[in-house]
């Protein structure tokens, strides 16, 4: 152990210069990691996400997709068709997030999913 490396000290606040706290903004929020995991396997419609996310409203999910593009995390396809049709991808920034949300994944299954029939249904 080094002894001429200052302490670290723990900020009293986790603000917008805090690593952890800013990915955590962007994952924490109920939904997010599902749906981060669910455009991991390709491009999904609304409609295809809102299956994958049982419990979901509508309005939520629009809300995360939003803030996904936002962060530039998702991105967001039009196609002119008639009806029309939207789709949504993950962004590089996005794949980037893909480790984090693999190892949540095996933490999961590792400690706290322990029931066969959970993990069928949601693909794992």
């Amino acid at each position: 152990m080094r002894t001429d490396a200052p302490p670290r000290t723990l900020r009293a606040v986790h603000d917008a210069e805090c690593a952890v706290a800013c990915t955590a903004d962007i994952i924490g929020s109920k939904w997010t990691a599902i749906i981060v995991h669910d455009l991991s396997e390709g491009p999904r419609r609304f409609s295809e996400l809102e299956r994958a996310c049982p419990g979901i409203s509508p309005r939520t999910l629009s809300e995360r997709l939003d803030m996904l593009e936002r962060e530039g995390i998702v991105s967001r396809e039009s196609f002119p068709e008639s009806p029309p049709r939207v789709q949504y991808r993950l962004t590089a920034k996005g794949t980037a997030l893909l480790p984090i949300i693999r190892a949540m994944s095996e933490f999961g299954r590792a400690w706290l999913v322990h029931d066969a029939e959970h993990a069928k249904s949601h693909g794992h």
